[in-house]
């Protein structure tokens, strides 16, 4: 599939999605939020993908909504039903990849404002390039987050840190994103992607069912009772023993090699 307004690849089990409109800053668009949507679901479809990762055009990660083709437009409508249906505010991107069932890595290599720190925080883990900046603008264009605010973040840098990005609309930078949890790593802009390339090549080599499960797992346990995670765990972990990929497991450990999963 091709895509308008993204670069998509894949190589060694890893897709790549790059937000290609660097002239805006990444900013998102109708026909951006429908490529990206598009994207993981393509990555999703191919079983050969065991990881993805997200990242941006230089200079910027994802600078938000584009003010001109999305904000100014849904300003002027005549009422909230009007509003709403131009664009409700959770676009089918969100769940998409909320939703995914591979694990998602966010290179954040430049702003990641609005919208884009949205985009950040739907991923399972961040990396940083030390050029990188966070803001939940929302508040200063009178508007709320979307779930990723209001939902991750907390999860996140706790409920306090939270509540000051989301109150005060301030912008920080890598540094203290790092500081706050909200990134594991910061490396040199230049060395962003080839370190996480290299993560998604860690992960990538496990047992991508195993992976899967794992996800599904860390998902339920957001909102989940412990005695249902624990009822899951088991039913995973049985599971989980009849594949293929469990005994290439053992056999690698006892013959002193790297295993060589399949996903079987």
């Amino acid at each position: 599939m091709k895509f308008e307004t993204i670069e998509y690849s894949v190589s060694d089990h890893v897709a790549t999605i790059s937000l290609n409109r660097p002239e805006v800053r990444n900013a998102m668009n109708y026909r951006s939020f429908k490529d990206l949507n598009d994207a993981f679901v393509t990555a999703q479809a191919n079983t050969e993908v065991r990881c993805i990762v997200l990242t941006g055009a230089d200079p910027s990660f994802c600078s938000g909504d584009d003010m001109k083709q999305i904000m100014e437009k849904e300003a002027g409508q005549a009422s909230e039903q009007k509003a709403l249906a131009a664009r409700p505010r959770t676009v089918d991107a969100t769940f998409t990849i909320l939703d995914c069932e591979v694990p998602v890595i966010a290179a954040v290599n430049g702003a990641a404002v609005g919208w884009g720190m949205e985009l950040a925080l739907f991923c399972d883990i961040r990396l940083a390039s030390d050029r990188a900046k966070f803001a939940e603008l929302f508040v200063k264009r009178g508007l709320i987050s979307d779930v990723g605010g209001l939902h991750r973040l907390p999860n996140i840098v706790g409920p306090s840190n939270a509540a000051r990005l989301l109150f005060t609309g301030d912008v920080i930078d890598a540094n203290e994103a790092h500081d706050i949890g909200l990134v594991s790593e910061v490396y040199p802009h230049e060395r962003l992607m080839e370190e996480a390339m290299a993560l998604a090549a860690r992960i990538a080599a496990n047992a991508p069912l195993a992976i899967r499960h794992i996800k599904e797992g860390l998902r339920r346990a957001r909102h989940e009772p412990i005695e249902e995670l624990a009822s899951y765990c088991a039913g995973s972990w049985a599971k989980l023993r009849q594949t293929d990929d469990h005994l290439e497991g053992i056999r690698s450990f006892t013959e002193k090699r790297a295993a060589e999963f399949h996903g079987k």
